[in-house]
């Protein structure tokens, strides 16, 4: 079947088709420029502020799910077959206000204004999930939105009355009729469009990617975009040819065997969360410090493993557990230990046309103890100076196997092999810890930047495992206040 050459979605009450568009495109620029649409914001055009939050709805396995994102960020080719809306489609059942805006205006949620409709779109991703909200789940929604004008008391009351206005409104109504045109839009065939000397490409299936890399193995492959999208509207990167391949729904799939968590590399932060948190409960406080909600629900597990940063947040909890990559090459497929992975700053194990199909995480071995930790200046929505991941097995008193994963210390995400192996056979005591911490320089020497410098990294680092054991001994309280 010859490509389909353009791409075609709905936005707000409307079909949109697209053919002139490039891998370079962003959805922002669209709405602000062609459509005219400027409600949407541009604040930091890197996904930081929150400004530009739009609404993609997306037909899935669990039907259409909207989810809230960065549309500075958000590449416009992967919009095909999806509902984009955008804060002038929000209107209440008569007409008037919707239930959000509402709360807004009745707590004086607004002061400057240009932060407003970005935080309306994330409030109406909340509300359309949970329409009467605690306060712990407005703040973990609004983690990606910034308010320069310091709001955030009448927003985040705004936000725990919006109920109050009402649960429905009309996008609720029109769900099935929308779900029925994405369906219809929805053909299995491979997508190529281009402007200028920039070409984009979205696989039709898992099988169409691999034979795309297998013809242009030189290929720049897009998964969420996170980082990519800064390529273009930070570094002024061209994109000449990148396959797009956040639509492949069967690279999402989250399955699970007696022993393991097999995750697909598609599968984002936000639909990862809960499947991760039943089995590995440790990284509850972990994950919910990685970014805000609209990079949550863009970027992906694979997409950030394969990225290969030393500053990557899902590398050392999940080497810690002993994670294992499937990587994929035309038809065959080999399985390596994600530390394997990771060859040198910049330099990953992944051959020509290769891409991450599969993340595959064992489940908790008995008698061992996990822990996951992010240091960074600002708590939410920061870049990690320091991350790790912890798992010690604790056999009769005496450790038994010690697994220590770092973020943020070396060119890559990296085990710490001499401080593993002062830990193991020893008693698990206080002074085993401390001991072995001394052993740390000699798996790292951490570099200074803009994040911190290399004193800091170490001492934090040293830190964290007396922090482990005091957690371990139900202390937790006054270190989460003091960290």
């Amino acid at each position: 079947m010859a490509p389909r050459q353009m791409i075609r979605f709905l936005l707000n009450d409307r079909p949109v088709t697209l053919s002139a568009l490039g891998a370079n495109d962003m959805l922002l620029d669209h709405l602000r420029l062609d459509q005219r649409l400027r409600g949407t914001k541009e604040g930091c055009a890197e996904g930081d502020c929150g400004a530009c939050t739009v609404l993609v709805g997306r037909l899935g396995a669990d039907g259409l799910v909207y989810e809230p994102v960065n549309a500075c960020i958000r590449p416009l080719v992967t919009v095909d077959t999806c509902h984009v809306v955008t804060v002038e489609h929000l209107r209440g059942k008569d007409g008037g206000l919707h239930p959000v805006q509402r709360a807004m205006v009745d707590h004086h949620g607004s002061q400057c204004g240009f932060c407003t409709p970005g935080f309306v779109m994330a409030l109406y991703a909340l509300w359309m999930e949970t329409p009467h909200p605690t306060e712990a789940q407005t703040e973990r929604a609004l983690q990606g939105n910034l308010c320069r004008c310091t709001g955030y008391a009448p927003i985040i009351r705004a936000a725990l009355s919006m109920g109050d206005h009402g649960t429905t409104d009309p996008l609720h109504e029109e769900r099935a009729k929308v779900a029925e045109t994405l369906r219809g839009w929805q053909d299995s065939t491979r997508v190529e469009v281009s402007k200028g000397d920039s070409r984009a490409i979205l696989p039709a299936s898992i099988d169409d990617l691999a034979a795309i890399l297998t013809q242009h193995p030189d290929a720049r492959i897009v998964a969420g975009a996170t980082d990519v999208g800064l390529w273009v509207t930070k570094f002024l990167r061209d994109l000449p040819l990148a396959v797009f391949i956040s639509h492949l729904d069967d690279l999402r799939a989250i399955t699970e065997t007696d022993d393991a968590l097999h995750i697909g590399a598609l599968a984002s932060y936000e639909s990862a969360r809960a499947p991760l948190l039943a089995h590995f409960p440790h990284l509850s406080r972990y994950w919910d410090r990685i970014a805000g909600w609209q990079v949550r629900a863009m970027g992906t597990l694979g997409g950030n493993i394969a990225n290969g940063s030393p500053i990557g947040d899902t590398p050392p909890p999940f080497i810690a557990l002993g994670a294992r990559l499937v990587l994929r090459q035309g038809d065959a497929r080999r399985e390596i230990p994600l530390e394997a992975f990771f060859l040198d700053y910049g330099k990953q194990d992944r051959r020509a046309g290769e891409f991450v199909e599969t993340i595959i995480l064992p489940k908790p071995a008995p008698n061992t103890l996990h822990a996951a930790y992010k240091l960074s200046k600002r708590r939410d929505e920061d870049i990690s100076a320091v991350a790790a991941g912890f798992a010690l097995t604790v056999t009769d008193g005496t450790i038994t196997e010690a697994r220590l994963a770092f973020g943020g210390m070396a060119a890559t995400p990296k085990r710490a092999a001499h401080t593993e192996a002062a830990l193991t056979a020893q008693p698990f005591t206080l002074d085993t810890l401390q001991n072995a911490a001394k052993a740390l320089p000699q798996d790292f020497t951490p570099l200074s930047d803009m994040r911190a410098s290399a004193d800091y990294r170490m001492k934090a680092a040293q830190n964290l495992l007396t922090r482990f054991w005091h957690e371990t001994q139900g202390t937790t309280a006054t270190l989460e206040d003091a960290i």
